[in-house]
Parts: C-alpha cells; sequence; structure tokens
C-alpha cells in the first residue's frame, strides 16, 4: 500500500486504508477464535470483512493507489475461491462459514497475494491436522473423541483462514 504522504504526514484516505487492513485483521483474529471454540463463523464477521475491503478500496481509488482493474481482479479471484470453496462444502470437506471467510479474505489478497494466501492457510490448515492427529485438543469436539474421531468430525479451519489472510495484512502494510 503506497503511503500518501501530504506535508509529511499520511493523507486521511491512505489512514482510512491502514484502518481497513487493521480491521481486516482483527475480524480475522475474532473468526479464528470463533471457529477454533464453536465450528461456527458469524456471517457477520465475514460481512464486515467485505465491507473493509469496499472501504478500503474506495480509499484506494481516491487516491490513485488502487484501479478499477485491481477491484476486478480481486473479484475475480474471489469468485474463483468461492466456486472451489462451494464444490469441497458440497462434498462435505469444508464448512460454509469457512467458505464465505476465505472468500472475503481473497477479496484483500488480490491476484498477486493469492498464492500466498492460499499456501498459508493450506500449510497451518495442515499443522491443525497433524496438531490434532497428535493429540492437541483443539476444537470443540476433540475433548469428547478420540484423536482420529476429532479429525473427522471437523476441523476448525478459521484459525488457517485467519493466519493466511494475517499473512495478507501484513504484506499490505509493509507495500
Amino acid at each position: 500500500m503506497r503511503r500518501v504522504l501530504i506535508g509529511g504526514r499520511m493523507s486521511l484516505l491512505a489512514l482510512l486504508q491502514v484502518c481497513c487492513v487493521a480491521a481486516f485483521a482483527l475480524l480475522l483474529i475474532a473468526a479464528g477464535w470463533q471457529d477454533l471454540r464453536t465450528m461456527r463463523i458469524a456471517n457477520g464477521l465475514s460481512l464486515a470483512v467485505a465491507a473493509s475491503f469496499i472501504l478500503w478500496a474506495g480509499a484506494g481509488l481516491l487516491l490513485g493507489s488502487v484501479t478499477m482493474s485491481q477491484i476486478g481482479w480481486s473479484a475475480g479471484c474471489a469468485i474463483a475461491v468461492f466456486a472451489v470453496g462451494a464444490l469441497a462444502f458440497a462434498v462435505g470437506a469444508i464448512g460454509g462459514g469457512d467458505v464465505k471467510l476465505l472468500t472475503v479474505a481473497s477479496l484483500f489478497a488480490g491476484p498477486t497475494r493469492q498464492f500466498d494466501f492460499l499456501a498459508v492457510t493450506a500449510i497451518v490448515g495442515g499443522l491443525l491436522g497433524l496438531a490434532i492427529l497428535a493429540g492437541a485438543p483443539i476444537g470443540p469436539s476433540a475433548r469428547s473423541q478420540s484423536h482420529v474421531g476429532a479429525l473427522r468430525s471437523g476441523l476448525p479451519y478459521g484459525p488457517a483462514i485467519a493466519a493466511g489472510g494475517l499473512w495478507v495484512a501484513a504484506s499490505l502494510l509493509m507495500a
């Protein structure tokens, strides 16, 4: 994210973009924590991430740091992630809340950070699965079942999505 300085200070629009990325990060943490505790991700969290992206993109358009083409490509990436996620949901491989959170987080990732976002998400998700198999009490079902039974009944994937999204947020703030 290119900072626009006016008289040595960050413009209000650039500050709004930073606040939107910070909100994105906090919403991801909240979604990951909620999923870890309840195996559910509230729709409101995903909607808030989408609203944060809309504000971020609008401020970027006004600043000239984001183009309509970039927003279109980000939307295209999110649609592709949703399509694959919907197929995974249809076969029971992933939850609906996970699909929604992946989709809206993909908006911030856009085409330039999409691979990193999905790679970090997959790696952290794999590590969570291995931790459950090793006996770590992760998720609400882990307390009442065997390790393999806990993994079969559901892996809370929100923390993995949050990790991938936090990678994107850090990348946006450092750009």
